[in-house]
Formats: structure tokens, C-alpha cells, sequence
């Protein structure tokens, strides 16, 4: 692609040379002889001097003029500078304003959540979301990067669907030509004829929920990537779990370590991620979470007691992974409280062969799986149990007439993901334009 200027990235590549740059002046500062401006393009930040005995005095002047956002284009000589952000700096010799911005709404001072949100698509342009996205991106490429080099197929799962996956209370109903559709919930029912025909098959796209959550753990839309392997049993499907949260670290350890930095991230709690991850099963975990001295540790949190038989609440996960120096698999649940398709424990058809995997530091659970039902009529008569109306099914009961064989998968909610290795408080911060309960603004 031709261009006529550089990147900040690239700056290392022309030190000593005269190039052109282009952005938006994020800060600017003044020292009578000498002005600072510092551009932003996308790919870094890079300080600009002009010197008042160097530069046109026009030039020297406009630049105390330029409102911050402004795009501008400015040209000079590369020198490195390891006191400057990014280590380089640019002498101007020439600079245009390509628009000159209006006043920016957002300035260097503290901002509440809600104003910062209601200006979501200005506050993007700031360091710490800007360093929380970057991250996110390097994780969803991550996550493709695994599969692809497991030669897993990706496979495009629709967004309108003619049935529930999670459960009917959560669905976004809509017309759809005269019937009813829903906004999906998960791509796994699609999936899994997809592994029946490729063996290997994961999507990542666009989810819904309609919760009406107001917690730092929920959205109403956020992005999940899921994989469903066909002959993968239960012990296999904890194993590519483990190994999949450990790529996905590790890649964000490696490449995204800059940002982490400036998010202050505490990144040895993250270098110890790895197989194998410590394992629990359902009713282990319940022991832990009803003995006085967690009962007491809720209670003075003002937490809800914990019930066996429950699913688990958040100050539940964070109690189960405290002090753990990796993400925590609780296995065997009871089938009663988990998805409808779920495949049953052959020494206990009470329990489910189902593993939520929770990341430490309080973060909960970012992995759900299972194996699945591959007989038929079990399967029907769990349809039936959900009340779920069979004829919306029946695609899906196919599958297990066809050659039908265990397999299983998982799904792990990106922004779960990204909120955790980011170490930030809240998922909103984890998606570029956050839809909760009260926002669908910007």
C-alpha cells in the first residue's frame, strides 16, 4: 500500500532521516524556547520538538494554536531519545493541520464512568482503553492462531436462530418475516453437525444474553469463541481447555507488554499459567464454599450464603480460586442446574461431565464445557425435561441418527478473557462500545 509518510512503529528503521508522520496531537507543552507536541497515530506516540532558533517563527507560533485532537501532518528529522515517549523524537521542519479540532470534550482531568461511556467513541482514543483494546486484539488473534494451527476449521455460526441454547429467560426475541427468531445465545448447536462433517471445527462471534445484570461480569452482547472436537471425550476436553487459556497468556505476555505496563498489570501473576490447572469437582468445591469459615467470609462481604445443589455466585469463584496461581477447573456438576445437552456421568447420571474453568485474582469464570449427549433418544427426553419445544430441535436430534459419536466443546467469553489478563475491574472496559442493561448509547 503506497503512503507518503511513516508510522510511529517504524520509526526505529529511519533514525537520522527526514520523514513525514501523520495523527492527532494528543498533548502539547511549552517552555517559552523550545514546544513539545506529541502526536498519536495508532501505532505509538512520538514526541515533536520545535526549537524557536531553529523554526520559522510562524511555524514556532501555530504551534501553541493547534486545539488537541487536531489531525495534523508533521515532517522532520528522526533522532532516538530515551528520555522521550516511544524513545524517538522529530525535530520539526514542517507542519500542516489537516482539521483543526473543535474543543475536546474530554480533557486531562477525572472524568465519571458514565460520562466517559457516553463518550465512548472519543474516550477510545485515550492510553488506558486504547491498551485494554490492543490487548483484546492480540487475545482474539490468539485464539484463531490456535486453532488454525491445530487445523481446526473455522466455521460462521448464524446470529438469528429458531431456538434457545442457554435457556429460554435469557433470549432477545425478534420478528422474523412473521416468526419468531432470537439473537443467539452461543454457535455450539451449529458446531456440532460442523465436527460430525470436519472433525475440528471452533467460531467467534457475537453473543447475547438478556440479563438483566447489573455486575461488573455481564453484557448484554459480547464476543465468544468456541471449539467442538468430534471422538473428544471428557478427559481430552479438559486438556484442550488447559492448553488453550495457556497459549492465549502467553501470547498476550509476549507481544502485548507495553500496555500491561501502562494498565500497571501485575504480570507474574500471569507467567505461571499453564497445564496442568488445578481440578475440583462440583462437590468438592460446595464443601469448601459451606464450611463456617467461608459461611462467615460471605456473610461479612454481604455476599449470599452459599446452597449445594446452586450454582456458584462471585464472591463463590473467588473464594474457590484464592491463592491459586493459575485458573481452577470445577468438573461434575449437577446435570439439574447445567444446559439440557450436557452428556451424563456413567458413574453418577446425576452429574454432568461439564468444567467451568475459573481464572484467579477474583476474575470467575471465563470457560464453560462440556461433552455432549450423543444418543438420541437421551437427548430428546432432556429436550422434553427443558420444556423446549422439540419440532425447533429436530436438526439437531439428526445428528445423533447419522453416524453419531461422543464429542465435545467450550466456549470462553472473550471480554472475560481480556478483562483478566488486562487486570482491569469492569467487562465493559474489555468491548469497544459496551452493551449492558441501561446502554445502548454510543
Amino acid at each position: 500500500m503506497a503512503r507518503d509518510f511513516v508510522y510511529v512503529e517504524e520509526l526505529g528503521e529511519h533514525v537520522g532521516e527526514r520523514v513525514t508522520l501523520k495523527g492527532w496531537l494528543c498533548r502539547k507543552r511549552s517552555s517559552g524556547k523550545v514546544k513539545f507536541l506529541v502526536l498519536r497515530d495508532g501505532t505509538g506516540i512520538l514526541q515533536c520538538v520545535a526549537f524557536v532558533r531553529d523554526t520559522p517563527a510562524d511555524l514556532f507560533e501555530s504551534c501553541d494554536r493547534i486545539p488537541l485532537e487536531s489531525s495534523i501532518a508533521v515532517a522532520g528529522r528522526v533522532r532516538r531519545d530515551d528520555r522521550a515517549p516511544g524513545g524517538f523524537e522529530l525535530g520539526i521542519e514542517d507542519l500542516r493541520v489537516i482539521h483543526e479540532a473543535a474543543e475536546f470534550p474530554i480533557q486531562p482531568k477525572e472524568h465519571g464512568v458514565e460520562f466517559l461511556f457516553d463518550h465512548r467513541h472519543l474516550h477510545l482514543r485515550s492510553r488506558t482503553p486504547h491498551a485494554i483494546l490492543r490487548v483484546r486484539s492480540e487475545v482474539v488473534r490468539a485464539c484463531r492462531d490456535f486453532f488454525h494451527e491445530r487445523r481446526f476449521v473455522l466455521i460462521d455460526s448464524p446470529v438469528l436462530t429458531p431456538a434457545a441454547c442457554e435457556g429460554t429467560t435469557t433470549l432477545f426475541e425478534t420478528d422474523y418475516f412473521g416468526k419468531k427468531a432470537y439473537l443467539t445465545q452461543s454457535g455450539q448447536l451449529y458446531l456440532e453437525p460442523a465436527c460430525m462433517a470436519f472433525g475440528r471445527v471452533y467460531c467467534m462471534g457475537p453473543t447475547f444474553r438478556a440479563e438483566k445484570s447489573k455486575t461488573r461480569r455481564h453484557l448484554t452482547e459480547f464476543w465468544m469463541v468456541e471449539p467442538e472436537v468430534a471422538f473428544l471425550e471428557f478427559p481430552g476436553l479438559l486438556e484442550l481447555a488447559e492448553e488453550f487459556v495457556s497459549y492465549v497468556v502467553a501470547r498476550a505476555l509476549d507481544r502485548c507488554r507495553e500496555d500491561l505496563k501502562h494498565l500497571e498489570r501485575d504480570t507474574a501473576k500471569l507467567e505461571s499459567v499453564r497445564p496442568p490447572f488445578p481440578r475440583l469437582a462440583y462437590d468438592e468445591a460446595a464443601r469448601i464454599l459451606t464450611t463456617p469459615e467461608s459461611q462467615a467470609r460471605m456473610a461479612a462481604a454481604g455476599a449470599p450464603p452459599f446452597v449445594r445443589g446452586n450454582d456458584f455466585g462471585a464472591f463463590d469463584e473467588t473464594l474457590l480460586t484464592e491463592g491459586a496461581d493459575r485458573p481452577v477447573m470445577v468438573t461434575h456438576w449437577p446435570a439439574a442446574i447445567k444446559a439440557f445437552y450436557m452428556q451424563p456421568d456413567a458413574a453418577d447420571p446425576g452429574r454432568a461431565l461439564c468444567v467451568d474453568v475459573l481464572a484467579p485474582e477474583g476474575y470467575g469464570e471465563i470457560i464453560g464445557g462440556s461433552e455432549r449427549i450423543h444418543d438420541h433418544d437421551l437427548l430428546l427426553s432432556r429436550i422434553r425435561e427443558h420444556g423446549l419445544p422439540v419440532e425447533a430441535f429436530q436438526w439437531y436430534l439428526d445428528i445423533r441418527k447419522y453416524g453419531t459419536v461422543p464429542h465435545s466443546g467450550f466456549g470462553m467469553g472473550v471480554e472475560r478473557c481480556v478483562t483478566w489478563i488486562s487486570g482491569v475491574p469492569h467487562l465493559r472496559d474489555a468491548i469497544p462500545y459496551p452493551r449492558q442493561i441501561h446502554r445502548l448509547y454510543p
